[in-house]
């Protein structure tokens, strides 16, 4: 059993969950504490988090260190969202919070910080496996951006990010000096600006049953206030019915009747109205507020990393179906794209104890052969660069901004000649960790490439098999493959240059 500490830096609220999780008796909160804290509010305005706030930030901190000490807490993780990400002085601010209180924060990118939250949905288990057999959607509601994601028939389609924060919101409306009365009117026409745009390129022809929420106050307070079916789930007309009468209450009756601070009142209503318009937009019939939370995410993500809890889900084949759909969006050749991944996976499998590489990594290369020609929808002859820059410009749930660069530098360099690190790393965050496995993986998907070249599958049945300096590429063909000889031996020897290994084609006629 591990004692695990949980702490969200959020756009306003810091929060920290103290956790019990174990093989036997799985996750178990004995703790949650909140402090409200407006980060948001300084980033979303002057682009900077104020020295104020960073002492606030450490008196709190301070605090949560001393409470994991007295819980005995046996490892922690501290994660910085989008108030923290924006901001100009992020670096400057993680380091004076480091240095005051010993509490190291990461920063978490937009799709991770997702995920970690869809994460916390799917650990409930049945529950979330039984909502998304019909069409459903996840909200999540953050202080700067909302994440839609859309499942059909258990399969994640499409994620999509929003600027549609209630922080940031919050921030533009006050801004307007609206009349009485004018609030709603306008924030509608802010929020339907961007849903509507959403609609027609992922609702047009999709049905939508479910909306699963992630906020930090609806779902905190709908359970308890709203009698619904199961599990928090309501109908939209309950939602609707309930926001009704949160409009009509002052702000202190609204924080006396919910049990919650006043102040958090006029966010809780922004997050309403958020969630009420898009349930509208999607015409969706149910709500499950589940009440989970970020820390929750990072709890089972712990417990899963460290083998203390069994996986309750396939989540590697939700990123690979998310670049799936950016492949079929961008017209690329799924046939193509199968064949690659057989044969890249396949090399990848027989040079374990040569590339020193894990799963992750084995995800990301996957990941590319399914991107690997998505630069073709802009230009065929600037077809790396071009799909570099779509796959750094969409967000792929799951991954970190550095997995993504990865990604999008070995689909590049799959088309391209390969940048060594004095020039790949000029401009941009690549370490040289980094460097290495774009290098690795690259050299396998050129192999690949390579071993499909005229794109009519002449190899079948690729088997491999390390020998001494040797990778002997066993297929079968019993068609011409002059073409593919003669363009293997340039991308053979970049594979030699990394692994200090030859690869061979075996041809075995049938």
């Amino acid at each position: 059993m591990k004692t695990f500490a949980a702490i969200d830096v959020g756009s306003y609220e810091l929060a920290m969950k103290i956790f019990e999780i174990s093989s036997k008796n799985g996750i178990r909160e004995i703790d949650y504490i909140r402090h409200r804290i407006d980060l948001g509010t300084d980033t979303f305005t002057t682009g900077k988090i104020s020295n104020e706030r960073v002492d606030e930030l450490c008196r709190v901190l301070r605090d949560y260190a001393g409470t994991m000490k007295n819980y005995r807490v046996d490892d922690y993780r501290a994660y910085g969202t989008s108030a923290i990400r924006e901001t100009e002085n992020t670096l400057i601010v993680l380091d004076q919070i480091a240095q005051r209180t010993g509490i190291r924060i990461e920063m978490l990118s937009n799709s991770e910080q997702r995920f970690l939250d869809y994460k916390s949905i799917a650990s409930l288990g049945d529950a979330f496996s039984k909502t998304i057999e019909k069409g459903t959607a996840i909200v999540d509601i953050g202080g700067g951006s909302i994440q839609i994601s859309l499942f059909d028939k258990d399969t994640l389609v499409t994620t999509q990010n929003l600027r549609l924060g209630v922080l940031r919101l919050q921030d533009q409306i006050s801004r307007l000096n609206l009349r009485h009365g004018q609030m709603e009117m306008v924030l509608e026409e802010i929020v339907n600006a961007q849903l509507m745009v959403f609609k027609k390129l992922y609702l047009e022809k999709r049905r939508i049953e479910n909306v699963i929420v992630v906020d930090d106050y609806v779902s905190a307070v709908v359970g308890k206030e709203i009698r619904g079916l199961e599990h928090a789930t309501v109908s939209a007309e309950a939602m609707d019915s309930f926001l009704d009468r949160v409009r009509k209450k002052s702000a202190h009756d609204v924080a006396r009747v919910l049990g919650i601070p006043e102040e958090n009142v006029p966010l809780l209503c922004l997050s309403g109205i958020l969630i009420s318009h898009i349930v509208k937009t999607m015409d969706a019939r149910t709500i499950w507020a589940p009440g989970v939370t970020l820390c929750d995410g990072m709890a089972y993500e712990y417990g899963e990393k460290n083998k203390l809890l069994k996986e309750a889900h396939d989540f590697e084949q939700d990123i690979a179906a998310c670049a799936q759909n950016i492949s079929k969006r961008y017209m690329g050749n799924k046939d193509r794209s199968e064949t690659l991944e057989k044969i890249a996976l396949t090399i990848f499998d027989s040079m374990k104890k040569v590339h020193g590489l894990g799963r992750r990594e084995r995800l990301l290369l996957r990941i590319a052969t399914l991107l690997h020609d998505c630069g073709k929808y802009i230009s065929l002859v600037n077809l790396g660069e071009c799909s570099y820059n779509i796959i750094m410009s969409t967000e792929i749930i799951g991954l970190s901004h550095m997995e993504r660069e990865i990604v999008a530098n070995v689909v590049k360099y799959n088309h391209m000649e390969f940048a060594y690190y004095e020039v790949l790393g000029q401009d941009s965050t690549i370490d040289k960790e980094a460097y290495l496995t774009i290098a690795k993986l690259t050299a396998i998907l050129k192999i690949a490439n390579g071993l499909d070249r005229s794109h009519k599958e002449k190899f079948r049945n690729i088997k491999t098999s390390l020998r001494g300096e040797e990778l002997l590429i066993f297929a079968d063909a019993n068609v011409d493959i002059t073409l593919e000889r003669g363009m293997f031996g340039k991308r053979a020897d970049f594979f030699e240059e990394v692994y200090s290994v030859r690869p061979v084609i075996v041809q075995r006629d049938r």
